[in-house]
């Protein structure tokens, strides 16, 4: 076997480890859905009448429950990536990764495998809360092209936070060291389109929304769950993935390379 024919061989047998993981201990997944279930309950049954007076003109055409989906979905990846951050800090720390460097096991392996596992357990909470935003009563006028491209955004985006997870995780020298990367990914959304228009926010603040990382991402995929036109905000949404995508690869590999933990 060639040498990617090992590494591919490696990267299945980790990610079946992790998997593994998430079954016996179902918390990670049950956490990473219930959180956003909660948040989704709580914007549209408590503050949706409130929040959702002034989006007659947005293309959820007034329904706030259509228009907070996109957001909570985001925060889904989220709160998936802050589960992968300890996940991998936990491997380090405990000494696990040390281990598998004086295995013959592909060194890109070990940590692609984390990434896998993160983005199959994304994309099943994913799929879990839209379950949950139907039975609140959300409806999608996108067709099957438009929600194929809702998921692969959604998976793009958990593969970019994955590797900035894994980094994190490598680069911290304990648990706590990962609480940064974890209260930027969780509220981060918050100061973004994710539950009110931007443009309704003040000066200083609306730029900031309208610059961040997930502004695009969210917008995109609220354009493409309503059926609506998503114009140019794609451009911004799959280059903030694909750039924080190779920052987050490119340092978890320098980490890993160098064996160091902070």
């Amino acid at each position: 076997m060639n040498t990617l024919t090992y590494a591919a061989r490696d990267s299945a047998t980790m990610l079946r480890r992790n998997l593994r993981h998430t079954v016996r201990y179902p918390a990670t997944i049950i956490v990473s859905l219930a959180v956003p279930a909660l948040l989704l309950l709580l914007f549209v049954g408590v503050f949706g009448g409130a929040l959702g007076a002034g989006l007659a003109a947005t293309p959820s055409g007034g329904r706030y429950v259509d228009y907070a989906v996109p957001g909570i979905l985001l925060m889904t990846v989220g709160y998936g990536a802050s589960s992968t951050t300890l996940a991998v800090n936990r491997d380090m720390t405990e000494g696990i990764i040390g281990r598998f460097r004086t295995m013959a096991v592909s060194r890109g392996s070990v940590l692609a495998g984390h990434v896998a596992a993160a983005l199959i357990r994304t994309l099943v909470s994913a799929a879990l809360l839209v379950a949950v935003a139907l039975l609140m009563g959300f409806r999608s006028g996108a067709g099957a092209a438009g929600w194929l491209a809702a998921a692969a955004l959604v998976a793009l985006l958990s593969l970019a936070l994955s590797w900035l997870a894994v980094a994190v995780g490598l680069a911290a020298g304990n648990a706590e060291g990962t609480s940064g990367f974890t209260l930027i990914v969780q509220l981060l959304p918050f100061v973004s389109s994710a539950f009110v228009p931007t443009g309704t926010m003040s000066g200083p603040v609306r730029w900031f929304a309208h610059n961040q990382p997930f502004t695009p991402v969210i917008d995109t995929l609220r354009g493409l769950l309503t059926g609506a036109a998503i114009g140019h905000s794609w451009v911004p949404a799959v280059a903030w993935c694909a750039g924080l995508t190779v920052l987050g690869y490119t340092w978890a590999g320098a980490l890993f390379r160098r064996g160091s933990v902070r």
